[in-house]
């Protein structure tokens, strides 16, 4: 038979044949820093906020303008799209969490947080990687471009990582929806994150830490080391063009991708490439500001302000937005 805890018990554990089961979870967020409240509260709401409208209008200029309609245009559509889902698994309930005090997350909740924010950081790593692709067959093979990237390998590219990486999260979400809790229900975050709930859980959790370590390096690892390799190519093509005019308009077409892997790696290794025993609440915070407000926030910014098609594109948008 099963009650709800009695004096004595955590609110938020259920007590199942003399076992205290956790039902929820308290997010310790920021509360170390009570002095930062109020200015970490207007910081995640400008950047939520700018995130939303920046990554909307990416994926409006890319869909009402006919000259944005081409293979990179068509990727960067995809990871505006895992940019909202990814800020929006995860700020809103921190901005509950500063505004309200509304520190509690149920363990269903805490799952669904597991799986979108897993989803779109996996999807956006291998976007990138794509990305990446893209720009090495236009710039090391721009007269075969139009067939080697062509419509349906396009369509399967997107397809195949949203599918994928779906399928890689229900893995991560159910090998943790596995777990027992049973004491401390208290994570040492603003949001679920798989290494400090690791740390929460009563069962055995080494198998799960090697496969979550393991899974992420290799995909990390593999996917870097994609994306320099092509990089590799690329810029031993651009050395290749004698005038200088040339090489800078060729270098100018992947700088902004360029930028973009930069930020969010950083952010993924920081946070991710580390046993869950050595967890730092203090390192996996910052990390996970960098990838769930400022990546997607600078994202579209980078995009829009260092390439001129979308600048051209987003003036002919807010000219028509006049009339």
């Amino acid at each position: 038979m099963t009650t709800w805890s009695g004096p004595g018990v955590i609110p938020g554990h259920l007590v199942k044949s003399n076992q205290t089961l956790v039902t929820k979870f308290v997010l310790q967020g920021f509360s170390e820093h009570p002095q930062l409240q109020l200015p970490l509260l207007g910081c995640l709401i400008f950047l939520y906020t700018l995130a939303l409208v920046g990554n909307t209008l990416i994926i409006t200029i890319i869909t009402c303008s006919s000259g944005l309609h081409s293979p990179m245009y068509f990727f960067l559509f995809n990871l505006a799209t895992m940019d909202i889902i990814c800020t929006s698994s995860v700020i809103p309930k921190a901005l509950a969490c500063l505004a309200w005090k509304d520190n509690t997350i149920s363990f269903q909740g805490c799952m669904a947080q597991i799986f979108f924010l897993s989803w779109s950081t996996s999807a956006e790593l291998l976007l990138l990687t794509v990305m990446a692709y893209d720009r090495y067959v236009a710039i090391c093979r721009p007269l075969h471009y139009g067939t080697l990237m062509g419509l349906w390998l396009c369509l399967v590219l997107a397809l195949g990582v949203w599918v994928f990486c779906a399928l890689n999260s229900s893995i991560y979400t159910g090998l943790m929806a596995q777990l027992s809790f049973c004491g401390p229900n208290v994570i040492t975050h603003f949001f679920c994150e798989i290494p400090p709930l690791l740390l929460l859980s009563c069962s055995p959790t080494y198998i799960i830490s090697v496969m979550t370590l393991v899974a992420d390096a290799l995909c990390g690892c593999t996917n870097f080391l994609l994306t320099l390799v092509s990089y590799g190519f690329i810029i031993a093509s651009i050395l290749r063009i004698r005038s200088a005019e040339g090489k800078k308009r060729a270098f100018s077409t992947c700088s902004s991708h360029l930028i973009v892997v930069s930020v969010y790696y950083s952010a993924v290794v920081c946070a991710y490439i580390s046993p869950a025993s050595s967890y730092s609440p203090e390192r996996g915070k910052l990390a996970g500001v960098l990838y769930t407000a400022v990546s997607p926030t600078l994202n579209p910014l980078i995009y829009s302000l260092r390439n001129k098609e979308v600048k051209a594109a987003l003036g002919k948008l807010f000219s028509f937005c006049k009339y």
